[in-house]
C-alpha cells in the first residue's frame, strides 16, 4: 500500500468517524435502536427485502419490535442532520465546480388508506406512454453530483411534498436552505462560480430561477419542445411614426419552429463515445412572456422579465438505439460562450446518476419496503436512508471490492454503492458505535387473542387539500380583505 494511499484512507475513517458521531447527536429519541437498524442496512447480505430481517443481524442488538418502535416513535433533528450533511467533503463536477440537483421519488401506498397526506404520484406504466397516477407519499431530493459517468451522488435533503404544498415553493425553499447550509459550511465562498442547479421538465424553470433570486446558483433546466418563449427587444430600438412606448418582448421563439429561431449566438459541436457527434446551438437573453394567471395569479405588481440562455442539443443517436429527439435546455445565466454551452449540457446529461441512486435506495437499502402508517415514520425511515447512504460513500476509500467470481474487478475508486456496502462490514467493525448496549428485559403481554381493536384508524382521502384560484376574479374574491384599503385609499 503507498503512503498517499494510507493517507487517503486515514483521513477517510477520520471523516466518517466524525460523522457517525454527528449523526448520533441528531438522534433525539430512540437514539440507540434507530442508530443500529441504519448500521444493519449497511452490512445485511443482499437487497433488504423485509425490514424486519435486520434485526436478526449481529449489527441490530435489540429486538424486532424495536425497529418498527424506532421508527413511529422515534425522534430526528432534520435540520441539524441537514446542517451536518453540508460540511462533509462533496463530489465535484462540470469544471471542478459544485452541481446540484434536484428530482421527486415517489413512496407508493396504494392500499393505505389510513395514512395521511397522500398524493397522486406519477408512475410509468409497463405499456408505451403508459402513465398512472397511484397514492403515495412524493420526497422532493436534493443532491450533488460527481464527475463522470458513475451512481454516486451525495444525498443533502429530502422533503416530502404534502396536500398543501405548491410545488414550486417548496421546492425553491428547500434548494434555498441547501445552498444556505453548503455556504456556511464552506463550500462556497465568495468570488466561486455560481452552483448549477439542474432541473428536469417537470419544473418551470424561469419561474424557479426567479424564486432562488439573491442565492449565487445558476438554473438550468429542460423544456418541452412545443413552447413558445420571446427574443430581446433589439437594440437600438427604432421608435414607429406613430410613437408609442418601446415593447418589453421581442419576437416569438417558437421551439416547433425553425424559420422563428434565426442565427444563434453560439454553436458548437462535440464528438462523444454514448451519443456519437452532439451539436448544440445558444441563444442569449430569451424569456417567456409571462402573464398574471396560473402559477403568477397570486403576483403583485409589474410582471418580472426572466432572461436566460436557451439550447438546443442534437445527438446522432442514443444508448438504447432510438431515434433521438432535440433536447432544448435553459440558463438562467446570460452572456454564454461556447465552452460554458457544452459545460451545460454536460452538466444536464450528468442529473440522470441520480436515478441510479434512486434505484440503489429503492431496491438495495429497501427504503419503501416497510409498510408505515403515519407519514411522519416515512419522513424518518428517509433520513435514515440518506444517512446510510452517506456513510457508503464516506466508506469508498476504505472498503475492498468483494466481487463475484463473474465480476469483473474494478478499480478502488469506481466501486459501484452495491460493492461498497458488500465490503462496509469490515470497517464498520472499526469505526466508533456510540449506541448502547440494549437492557434486559421481558416481553409484554401483547394484545389479549381474539379481542378487537376499540378504536378503528381514520381514513383519509388522496389529492390536494386547496385549490388555488386560477382566474384574476377568482384570486380577488379568495383575499376581499385588500379591496377595503384600496376604497378608503
Amino acid at each position: 500500500m503507498s503512503l498517499l494511499h494510507h493517507d487517503v484512507q486515514r483521513d477517510a475513517f477520520a471523516v466518517a468517524s466524525h460523522f457517525r458521531d454527528d449523526f448520533y447527536e441528531c438522534l433525539t429519541r430512540r437514539r440507540d435502536g434507530l442508530f443500529e437498524v441504519t448500521d444493519a442496512l449497511l452490512c445485511a447480505d443482499g437487497p433488504v427485502t423485509t425490514p424486519v430481517d435486520l434485526t436478526l443481524l449481529a449489527e441490530h442488538r435489540r429486538g424486532h419490535g424495536a425497529l418498527y418502535a424506532a421508527l413511529n416513535e422515534g425522534r430526528i433533528d432534520a435540520g441539524r442532520l441537514r446542517r451536518t450533511l453540508a460540511p462533509l467533503p462533496q463530489p465535484q463536477a462540470a469544471g471542478e465546480r459544485l452541481v446540484l440537483t434536484v428530482d421527486v421519488s415517489n413512496w407508493l401506498r396504494p392500499d393505505a388508506e389510513c395514512g395521511a397526506d397522500r398524493l397522486f404520484c406519477h408512475t410509468f406504466g409497463r405499456g408505451r406512454d403508459q402513465h398512472l397516477m397511484i397514492p403515495g407519499w412524493p420526497y422532493s431530493f436534493v443532491a450533488t453530483l460527481e464527475a463522470g459517468r458513475t451512481s454516486w451522488c451525495q444525498l443533502l435533503d429530502a422533503v416530502r411534498l404534502g396536500p398543501e404544498d405548491d410545488v414550486a415553493e417548496a421546492t425553491a425553499a428547500q434548494v434555498r436552505r441547501v445552498v444556505e447550509d453548503l455556504i456556511e459550511g464552506g463550500r462556497w465562498r465568495q468570488g466561486n462560480p455560481d452552483i448549477p442547479i439542474v432541473f428536469d421538465a417537470g419544473y418551470d424553470v424561469p419561474r424557479m430561477a426567479y424564486l432562488l433570486g439573491g442565492l449565487p446558483v445558476e438554473v438550468l433546466g429542460r423544456l418541452r419542445s412545443d413552447r413558445v418563449m420571446r427574443k430581446p427587444v433589439p437594440r437600438p430600438w427604432i421608435c414607429p411614426p406613430q410613437g408609442g412606448r418601446p415593447p418589453k418582448h421581442g419576437k416569438e421563439f417558437r421551439f416547433a419552429k425553425q424559420e422563428t429561431w434565426g442565427k444563434p449566438d453560439q454553436a458548437t459541436t462535440q464528438v462523444t463515445d454514448r451519443y456519437g457527434t452532439a451539436q448544440a446551438m445558444a441563444w442569449d437573453r430569451i424569456h417567456p412572456r409571462l402573464t398574471t394567471r396560473s402559477a403568477w395569479i397570486d403576483h403583485d405588481g409589474e410582471l418580472p422579465l426572466i432572461e436566460g440562455t436557451l439550447i438546443r442539443l442534437q445527438v446522432d443517436h442514443l444508448p438504447s438505439g432510438e431515434d433521438p429527439l432535440p433536447l432544448w435546455l435553459w440558463s438562467s445565466q446570460t452572456g454564454m460562450t461556447g465552452s460554458d454551452v457544452d459545460l451545460r449540457w454536460q452538466a444536464f446529461l450528468r442529473r440522470f446518476d441520480l436515478e441510479h441512486t434512486f434505484r440503489m435506495i429503492k431496491q438495495t437499502l429497501g427504503w419503501t419496503r416497510p409498510k408505515l402508517r403515519t407519514p411522519e415514520a416515512a419522513d424518518r425511515r428517509t433520513w435514515l436512508i440518506i444517512t446510510a447512504h452517506t456513510q457508503l460513500r464516506l466508506a469508498r476509500p476504505l472498503a475492498e471490492d468483494l466481487r463475484r467470481p463473474w465480476e469483473k474487478p474494478a478499480e478502488p475508486g469506481r466501486l459501484t454503492p452495491a460493492r461498497v456496502r458488500r465490503g462496509c462490514r469490515n470497517p464498520r467493525a472499526h469505526l466508533p458505535c456510540p449506541a448502547g448496549a440494549p437492557k434486559p428485559n421481558r416481553p409484554g403481554p401483547g394484545r389479549p387473542l381474539g379481542s378487537k381493536s376499540q378504536k378503528p384508524a381514520t381514513r383519509y382521502d388522496v389529492g390536494k387539500t386547496v385549490r388555488r384560484p386560477e382566474t384574476i376574479i377568482e384570486r380577488d374574491q379568495a383575499r376581499p380583505e385588500r379591496w377595503p384599503a384600496l376604497r378608503q385609499g
